[in-house]
């Protein structure tokens, strides 16, 4: 079994009030992940992603695209802790 990566991150935008949040919960679970993505005061998107290596990858490019209502201007991740999470959830 392929060890399990972790990545923090935060995308930048407009990536709230346009389904941002839904759209990376599908793409998580699509693609495996465990974690969670929250808005930021900000405005900003972050988010704490954790499994197979490639599919963090897969994951950071679909950020990217984002929503269609949305707007992404910027992600960017870096290296975190696995926590063991077992599901992606929607926080605050």
């Amino acid at each position: 079994m392929t060890e399990a990566a972790a990545l923090n991150g935060t995308a930048r935008g407009r990536v709230q009030g346009v389904g941002f949040r839904d759209f990376a919960r599908r793409e998580a679970v699509t693609l495996e992940l465990r974690g969670w993505i929250r808005n930021e005061i900000d405005g900003g998107v972050s988010f704490h992603i954790e499994g197979r290596r490639a599919n963090l990858d897969l994951f950071l490019a679909r950020l990217e695209r984002g929503p269609a209502l949305g707007r992404v201007d910027e992600v960017v991740a870096e290296p975190a802790g696995v926590e063991g999470l077992q599901d992606f959830r929607i926080r605050g």
